[in-house]
């Protein structure tokens, strides 16, 4: 079984850290899915049943957190005493605002454009690049983790937040526009 008092690095035997070797974390995770597979408790009792079935749901949980860097930073925040989900707080910064405003008139019009899905594919990739951005800014406020760029951290995390909600809404419009056609 596993240790549930260990944090999610802890879980995968990981250094707390915004890098994670990703090759390794999946390789940890194949082998905790293993031994807590359901069918390796078929002949346990109902409470090893029941404790095997919360071991793999926190395994799943860390592993989904771990591998998003949003996730990780958020998670990474959490453990410094900051929890990103309680805060109603939006970026302050006024140039990153206009351009999420100029991302989402951008997505908004590509529904009349001659060729929508090229908008939202050019869209996407221009997310990505910016999310690439954020991920590398990240990993210089949380490697190491010092309480001086915590707050840089929550308003990289806030961006991040953005710019994956547009993500997903153009993902979501270009759904739409499959059933449309």
């Amino acid at each position: 079984m596993i240790d549930f008092s260990k944090n999610h690095f802890e879980l995968f035997e990981l250094p707390v850290s915004y890098a994670v070797d990703s090759e390794l974390l999946s390789s940890r995770y194949r082998e905790m899915q293993r031994v807590l597979h359901p069918d390796k408790f078929a002949n346990a009792t109902d409470q090893q049943r029941r404790l095997s079935m919360q071991a793999a749901a926190r395994v799943n949980e860390a592993y989904q957190v771990l591998r998003d860097p949003m996730l990780r930073a958020k998670y990474l925040l959490l453990l410094q005493g900051v929890d990103m989900d309680a805060k109603q707080s939006t970026t302050q910064d006024m140039a990153f605002l206009m351009e999420q405003m100029e991302l989402r008139e951008k997505l908004e019009h590509s529904r009349s454009a001659e060729d929508p899905y090229q908008v939202i594919d050019e869209l996407k990739r221009d997310i990505k690049k910016r999310l690439d951005v954020l991920v590398e800014q990240m990993t210089g406020k949380l490697d190491p983790i010092s309480a001086e760029h915590l707050e840089a951290a929550e308003e990289l995390v806030r961006k991040m937040q953005f710019l994956q909600k547009l993500h997903h809404d153009a993902e979501s419009l270009e759904a739409e526009l499959d059933e449309a056609y």
